[in-house]
């Protein structure tokens, strides 16, 4: 068995760095959206995802694999949000299995009302604090690692349908 390449002194400090930074940036956003809205930041995405799409229907399935999460916790998310009446869920006309989401006009306003407020917490987090510069890295950062992460952590059933 080889040796474990561990991390220096530098790559600990990254790696310790982005996992309290990117805890503490969501828990200030997820603090907006909850006084702001009474939304958690999965509700927020959801809604967004939901609106960018529209007026067309968004499938739960391609919602999850967009968000890196479980359908079974996403639908319970879209079920909280169908109850507060600010999504509905529709059947596809093409295939009965398929449940698809589509934001309601009551969604849009929320989301709309929330928006200023969401924006201002992501400048104050994080988006004000580097330059225009830092900004570009970091964007560029995040696309290759997310690009290069996204072929090794998506849900089974994406991966299945990719290949």
């Amino acid at each position: 068995m080889s040796e474990p390449r561990w991390l220096n002194e530098t790559q600990m400090r990254a790696w310790t760095g982005f996992l309290e930074t990117s805890g503490l940036i969501q828990r200030h956003v997820e603090r907006q959206l909850r006084d702001d809205a009474g939304l958690t930041m999965i509700q927020y995405e959801i809604l967004h995802w939901a609106n960018e799409c529209a007026p067309e229907r968004r499938c739960i399935t391609e919602l999850a694999d967009l968000m890196i999460t479980s359908r079974s916790g996403l639908s319970y998310q879209v079920a909280q949000l169908e109850k507060a009446g600010l999504l509905r869920r529709e059947t596809d006309t093409n295939d009965e299995r398929r449940a698809m989401v589509v934001i309601t006009d009551d969604g849009r306003r929320l989301l709309e009302k929330t928006a200023p407020g969401h924006v201002e917490a992501v400048r104050d987090g994080l988006i004000d604090l580097l330059t225009d510069e830092q900004v570009a890295q970091l964007a560029d950062i995040m696309d290759g690692v997310r690009t290069h992460l996204r072929t090794r952590v998506l849900p089974t059933a994406s991966r299945k349908r990719a290949t």
